[in-house]
């Protein structure tokens, strides 16, 4: 009966036993498909022993059509608990293969199931037991033969359908709700009517499940008070707890590690245990082995620091995370809740959150807005809903985070598809009620192939970053009180290649434009690993407060960081970075005193695969990329208008130590430091004679011929009744760098 899907039940071979070596395999794609195989075991915290990785390895590039298939099978079939052949009738058969039954109580599993399929079908393989039916709720725990739940993992990177290829390997995922000894019937089809066909469709299963045990862990931060840390937790396999299958929140299931604070528990089976505990960059990860049994009631946990810049004021915050979208859970719970994003940034040490609710899930995330921090933040964690406009508005020209918005919803409507399709348009009203603006994930869309900063390459402006950024820096808008503030305060930084981001800004800085910069993750979206991958530091005297904060980054009183390396109390001449305007005035050409205090930390081995990695390949900060060759060196440069002009070695050993150099400014310029590509001063501007700040004609000519390529990419995407206010503000950036070339000499 073509159409329908029959199971046969094979004779049931005993746990341990091979199955069959399947001949008629067609190399190419078997080796691809194994490939993503394992990268979904890595995903799902099951990864395949190291030795079997690298035999995998070399046998894929080997690339023996003869024997490879038959060496994969080999190492593959020993993780597989069923195997199902459908044949060309698309009639399903198992079997049992030679993968140990064994599961965990409370837990996820993961096994392998060997797909022969002679029919060629790109169906869903499904399975199912009637020792699964209605196991959650209360009346699940009364039906004692109920205590299994089972699916297919069928995300990327696998497919949610069989390829058609012949043979191909898929992941079970089994969950336990009891321990000892259970048995369950499970079943395979990939069509409806199996059942109707009456032939036995299950195969017996006899599982040996291992009891866990509710662990209460005591964390301390370095001062011994109670705190709140992350935890990954390998066993000696190297498969990782709590199981990412079905993870719900506040643990993520795109995660490796979990969170804990002090007094709150985790479920374990006994066993031995490597944990990873560490409590964002600013810590040193500290390993423990431990054995859980029945004697084991609580672990206790101590973070370790290298730096903690917050203790002379500098307090850590990632202005762009969200809490739903991406690799969050989307349906039915539409995203996670403050509660569940506050606890990560409590475990990551990153004292400000920025939760931007977006494109989705917007209409439920938006009940969280109140225009001020959040109920669950505890300080001096402060966790605060504002906006990224993704997805709807003006996000073709890119995307914007605003941030100490008093007002969530532009007028005209109560959701997000009736915003401005002009960005300048969506500053105008964010900038009325005080909010802080700056493009999102600024690199995209100036994609370069070229490593040189700055460089004079006319990007392409396609993207999403700050495309046009190039455009509305040069207006200004009204704030609050009607003064004109500048159009934008901030460009992002740490989440995309730096090259791309640095060198718009660098160009806009050298023409005379004063836009500071702010460290960004874009969780869980760019970087999905944690939060506070990307962050600012800024500098605010007294108490920690969101609102000041945000003004901290208006006024570039903060570095951006990766969080391994630190920039603090730069100054020039004694002027502070983000006072006074961060200006200091000479009369005339002069050389000035640069100092700081400086402090990066390297792991002791280098990490050659990084270092080499091409700069467009994540992760795009990091201290490793900015170590020099087998050393545990790092440059500290000074930068003057965009160039490299003195430059200091430093240990990356966690100390601090002052950084000082004299440098001849010449004309007015802008002045930075950077450890590249891991942070970044905002500028000091020093000004000779009074004269603006006109560094490079080049420059100039680069902004002017950026805005004529941005308008090329993005007329098509503003609305008709926007277009003649496009068109004027375009005309008026044209005609302001064209004042700017005039005035530059050089």
């Amino acid at each position: 009966m073509v159409g329908f899907t029959s199971l046969f039940l094979l004779a049931p071979t005993v746990p341990g036993a091979a199955l069959p070596i399947e001949k008629n395999v067609d190399w190419q794609p078997f080796a691809a498909q194994v490939n993503r195989l394992i990268e979904a075991q890595d995903y799902l915290g099951s990864p395949f022993s190291a030795e079997e990785g690298k035999a995998m390895a070399a046998v894929i590039q080997q690339g023996d059509a003869k024997t490879g298939s038959e060496k994969l099978q080999e190492i593959l079939d020993r993780h597989c608990l069923f195997g199902v052949t459908i044949n060309p009738e698309m009639r399903v058969k198992v079997a049992l293969g030679a993968a140990k039954p064994e599961l965990v109580e409370q837990g996820w599993r993961q096994f392998l199931v060997k797909v022969v399929n002679e029919s060629g079908t790109t169906a869903a393989l499904r399975v199912s037991s009637p020792n699964a039916e209605k196991l959650a709720g209360s009346t699940a725990q009364q039906v004692p033969d109920r205590w299994v739940d089972l699916m297919m993992f069928d995300q990327q990177p696998l497919q949610p359908t069989l390829s058609g290829l012949n043979l191909e390997y898929r992941i079970v995922q089994i969950y336990s709700r009891d321990a000892g000894k259970r048995e369950a019937k499970i079943s395979f089809n990939v069509g409806q009517g199996t059942q109707d066909i009456g032939f036995r469709s299950e195969a017996n299963a006899l599982f040996n499940i291992h009891p866990a045990r509710e662990v209460t862990f005591r964390v301390r931060d370095e001062n011994n008070k109670p705190t709140t840390a992350s935890f990954v937790i390998k066993d000696e396999q190297g498969r990782v707890y709590p199981s990412r299958a079905k993870r719900l929140a506040p643990d993520f299931a795109f995660h490796q590690q979990v969170y804990r604070g002090d007094g709150e528990t985790i479920r374990l089976p006994d066993g031995d245990y490597v944990v990873e505990c560490s409590r964002g960059p600013e810590s040193v990860p500290q390993i423990q082995h431990l054995k859980i049994n029945r004697q084991t009631r609580e672990l206790e946990f101590k973070v370790k620091r290298w730096i903690d810049p917050s203790l002379t004021g500098w307090w850590s915050g990632d202005h762009h995370i969200h809490a739903a979208g991406c690799s969050h859970y989307v349906k039915p719970t539409e995203g996670v809740l403050a509660s569940d994003m506050i606890r990560h940034c409590v475990g990551e040490d990153l004292k400000i959150g920025a939760n931007l609710t977006w494109g989705p899930c917007f209409d439920y995330q938006k009940q969280f807005f109140c225009g001020a921090i959040d109920k669950v933040s505890q300080y001096p964690y402060l966790l605060r809903y504002d906006i990224e406009v993704s997805g709807f508005g003006s996000h073709q020209s890119g995307h914007l985070c605003l941030l100490r918005l008093r007002e969530e919803i532009y007028p005209g409507g109560e959701s997000k598809d009736h915003w401005p399709t002009l960005c300048l348009n969506t500053l105008r009203w964010a900038k009325k009620q005080g909010s802080v603006c700056g493009p999102a994930h600024s690199g995209w869309g100036l994609e370069v192939k070229t490593a040189e900063l700055p460089n004079y390459i006319i990007p392409p402006f396609t993207g999403i970053g700050a495309n046009e950024y190039i455009v509305d820096v040069t207006h200004e808008l009204p704030g609050p009180d009607g003064k004109l503030l500048p159009a934008v305060d901030f460009l992002s930084m740490v989440d995309t290649p730096y090259v791309w981001e640095l060198n718009m800004w660098y160009h806009t800085l050298n023409v005379g434009y004063r836009t500071r910069i702010s460290g960004e993750t874009d969780f869980p979206c760019i970087y999905g690993e944690k939060v506070g991958l990307g962050r600012s530091y800024v500098k605010l005297d007294g108490k920690l407060d969101y609102d000041q904060w945000c003004q901290g980054i208006r006024q570039g009183r903060n570095y951006v960081s990766d969080g391994k390396s630190h920039l603090m109390e730069f100054q020039v001449n004694g002027v502070a970075l983000g006072e006074k305007g961060s200006e200091l005035n000479l009369s005339q050409p002069a050389t000035v005193k640069i100092t700081a205090n400086v402090a990066a930390r390297l792991n002791e081995q280098p990490n050659p695969e990084l270092q080499k990695s091409d700069y467009a390949k994540k992760p795009y900060w990091d201290i490793e990329r900015a170590r020099i060759e087998s050393s545990r060196e790092v440059p500290v440069e000074v930068i003057v208008n965009g160039y490299p002009v003195a430059q200091m070695k430093i240990v990356a050993d966690g100390k601090p130590q002052q950084v000082a150099f004299d440098v001849k400014i010449d004309r007015s310029s802008w002045v930075a430091l950077r450890i590249l590509p891991s942070s970044h001063t905002n500028p000091i501007f020093v000004l000779v004679d009074g004269k603006p700040i006109r560094a490079s004609k080049r420059s100039a000519e680069w902004c002017l011929k950026g805005v004529d390529q941005c308008w090329s990419q993005k007329e098509k995407f503003i609305k008709a009744g926007e277009l003649e206010e496009a068109r004027q503000a375009y005309d008026h950036a044209r005609v302001a760098y064209g004042k700017i070339l005039s005035e530059s000499s050089d």
